[in-house]
């Protein structure tokens, strides 16, 4: 007798790799807790809601430092910081804000030079990315150099706050603090509504010790 014909069975397919995992948007909201996140305006809350989409603010910036603080300026350039030492009134600015692929998100500050001011320098780039350490709980802003900040995030009067608790540089896995007195001060952030699609950031550092150190602040669109 002849073997009976056999069908082949077919192939289970594999069993899929478990995805890499990434990190969640960060969502501010959270932070800032349910009641101070509804006090703020709704076009406070949609500029910062969780992985809102890339975008390019326009307006113009008025910058001053004290001369320790353009001390500190000079010496976060070798680290990346975001500070700029110069002394301006309405100098265009432009801030792209995107994520970074991992949670995070990137504030690029370019204050534009004025060619009439003599200078033969470049536009000034300030780079920070805000994001959530590896803790889960602590929202830190780290600059390319890795000079870094803890911070506190909230609802003051209708404006969203960003406050530095401390100061650190982050070298991979090892976290440095920097001492109270060697930092520029305790940085303020502020997002304030104008209505009609505008918008004022006012950015202040106040040293311990020798007291305000930067007073940036300036009025932003919202892109058309």
């Amino acid at each position: 007798m002849s073997a009976p014909n056999t069908v082949p069975m077919p192939r289970s397919p594999a069993p899929a790799m478990p995805a890499a995992a990434t990190r969640a948007p960060l969502d501010l909201a959270a932070l800032v807790g349910a009641e101070g996140w509804s006090r703020l305006p709704a076009a406070v809350q949609r500029r910062f809601a969780a992985a809102h989409a890339d975008t390019v603010y326009r307006g113009h910036m008025d910058l001053a430092c004290s001369r320790l603080g353009r001390v500190f300026a000079l010496m976060g350039a070798m680290f990346g910081g975001p500070l700029t030492g110069r002394n301006a009134q309405q100098v265009p600015t432009t801030v792209q804000v995107r994520g970074n692929g991992r949670g995070g998100v990137v504030w690029e500050r370019r204050f534009q030079r004025d060619i009439d001011d003599g200078s033969a320098a470049r536009d000034r780039i300030v780079r920070s990315t805000k994001e959530i350490h590896t803790d889960g709980v602590t929202l830190r802003e780290r600059t390319d150099g890795g000079l870094s900040m803890a911070l506190r995030v909230f609802e003051d009067d209708g404006a969203l706050v960003f406050e530095s608790q401390r100061y650190f540089f982050a070298l991979g896995r090892w976290h440095l603090p920097v001492p109270a007195l060697l930092s520029p001060g305790v940085c303020r952030v502020s997002h304030r509504d104008l209505g009609a699609g505008r918008f004022r950031f006012t950015l202040t550092m106040t040293h311990p010790r020798w007291g305000q150190t930067f007073h940036q602040t300036g009025v932003f669109a919202d892109p058309e």
